[in-house]
Order: C-alpha cells, then sequence, then structure tokens
C-alpha cells in the first residue's frame, strides 16, 4: 500500500507564495505520472497540475504562470509551487498518484490533503 504525505498548505494573503509538498512510499515515483488536484466545498475536485513519468507537464489554465510543479523522484517527493496567490486558491489540495505514467491516467492513490486559505 502507497501512503502519500502532504504538508506545506497554511493562511496566506493574497499575493503570497506557498510551496505545497508531498512525499510518498514505494517506487510509486519513479513509474507514476503525479499531479495536485484541489477541491472546494460542493465542487468536483480538480486537477491542478500533473506531471508524467516522463516529464510532460499540465496545468490549469487558473494556474498557468503562477504555479509550478516538480517531482524528485530519488527522493519520492512532489513538490507545488504556487506563487501569486488569489482567494480563489482557496482548497483542500491533495497530491495523487495516477495508475500509469501519463496524468491522464485514473488516479490509484491519493493523500490526505492539506489546507490552502487565501486571504483577500
Amino acid at each position: 500500500q502507497v501512503q502519500l504525505v502532504e504538508s506545506g498548505g497554511g493562511l496566506v494573503q493574497a499575493g503570497g507564495s506557498l510551496r505545497l509538498s508531498c512525499v510518498g512510499s514505494g517506487s510509486i515515483f519513479s513509474i507514476n505520472a503525479m499531479g495536485w488536484y484541489r477541491q472546494v466545498p460542493g465542487k468536483e475536485r480538480e486537477l491542478v497540475a500533473g506531471i508524467s513519468r516522463y516529464g510532460s507537464i499540465y496545468y490549469a489554465d487558473s494556474v498557468k504562470g503562477r504555479f509550478t510543479i516538480s517531482r524528485d523522484n530519488a527522493k519520492n517527493t512532489l513538490s507545488l509551487q504556487m506563487n501569486s496567490l488569489k482567494p480563489e486558491d482557496t482548497a483542500m489540495y491533495y497530491c495523487a498518484a495516477f495508475r500509469g505514467s501519463s496524468y491522464t491516467s485514473g488516479i490509484q492513490y491519493w493523500g490526505q490533503g492539506t489546507k490552502v486559505t487565501v486571504s483577500a
């Protein structure tokens, strides 16, 4: 069983920055695509950023130019650098491991989530 543990969430003012980290067990980081999702109450979980096994990256339009996803397979770590944060970025952020090498495949594992709150 793979475990994904997020950290780095918190409260920040609009325009500020946060860095989320996800540490996982097992060899999944070197095999599967990884990603960050977010969810606000009453809405579906949405893919914010994804990175394939081979380094292809996806960003949601709402975060392009502000967020940067990266992975360190040797350390089993996935990161999300979030800059120029906006109140609408407020959400629970989840680390996810996809079933395959592409971020278009389904999710196999979820982390427990880390809360990000951006004040106006």
